[in-house]
């Protein structure tokens, strides 16, 4: 499962490589035909997409391979590295649209053959809202942080294209040649702060961020109903690391138990897991009935020990 996970996730990062390529392409066509400062922002912005879409990709496979004796616990964090970068990119994306946009403020002027240069631009728009919805909905679902802090990039772009879009229109309509370059100066802003947002969360996950709480909820209650023959289990912990949740707990089974009826529970409750949770990395503890009163660590939820 966790081999055809991350081959679909690299599949998709790579065709991201194309598309990006393409929509920049477009965008930087809507800026020749238009000379438009707005329009160029967000084609800068498009050079980004290519670079992060091709990080991804590299990224992605490596952080598929096994582990190995240098990294025991597999490769996955090295997803959030390509997150980190991108949020890196965006913002360096941001300060060039910022150093294109003074000297337009100093002479304004209103852009050339506006009607096509808009048109080429809504098409490129068009593309990104469409690819930035599949990303996202793979990168929750293949729980892939590269392929999600891409989506979540590239619908940030969507939303900039729109707002020149109207900004542009505003400024032909009105005749205010300043509105493009100061939008140039907005559409910056918009992306240092969604490039921040892609730090912020890429951080989180090097931190060994906890899964979701309805996550840990659905492994709670595949415990309680899979915990037959223990005495309880305690110290839940989880952690996130890419694409793999690892769960690791204590559980504490009678004194006289024997070694392979202890076993026999352990590999219900990560079977049990792992149909939650598919490619869950699952560590359990077992502790004799002696060891449960130390440190009264043990209490009740949902009916069972945890």
């Amino acid at each position: 499962m966790e081999t055809q996970t991350a081959g679909t996730a690299q599949r998709l990062a790579f065709w991201g490589i194309p598309l990006a390529i393409a929509v920049l392409g477009l965008k930087m066509l809507a800026w020749w035909v238009t000379g438009s400062v707005a329009l160029l922002s967000d084609g800068l912005e498009s050079i980004v997409n290519v670079v992060a879409a091709v990080v991804a990709f590299v990224v992605i496979g490596y952080a598929a391979r096994p582990a190995d004796a240098g990294h025991p616990f597999g490769h996955h964090k090295a997803e959030y590295i390509s997150a980190v970068l991108e949020g890196v990119l965006i913002i360096v994306a941001a300060l060039l649209i910022v150093f294109e946009a003074i000297p337009a403020l100093l002479a304004p002027r209103l852009p050339d053959a506006p009607a096509l240069g808009l048109v080429i631009n809504l098409l490129a728009g068009v593309i990104n809202a469409v690819w930035a919805a599949v990303l996202i909905r793979a990168g929750r679902t293949l729980r892939s942080p590269a392929l999600s802090a891409d989506g979540h990039h590239i619908f940030s772009d969507v939303v900039t294209s729109a707002g020149v879009l109207i900004g542009l229109v505003l400024a032909i309509v009105s005749g205010y040649a300043i509105l493009d370059p100061l939008l140039a100066v907005v559409v910056a802003c918009n992306i240092l702060y969604q490039g921040w947002k892609v730090i912020a969360r890429s951080i989180n996950g090097l931190m060994d961020k906890a899964v979701p709480a309805h996550e840990e909820a659905a492994i709670k209650t595949a415990i309680a109903a899979n915990a037959t023959g223990s005495l309880g289990v305690h110290d839940l912990k989880t952690r996130e690391a890419g694409a793999v949740i690892f769960v690791d707990f204590h559980m504490v089974v009678p004194s006289a138990m024997p070694v392979g009826d202890a076993h026999d529970i352990c590999d219900r409750l990560e079977d049990a897991i792992r149909a939650v949770n598919p490619g869950a990395q699952i560590a359990i503890h077992v502790e004799p009935e002696s060891e449960k009163a130390h440190g009264n660590r043990v209490k009740v939820i949902e009916g069972m020990t945890i």
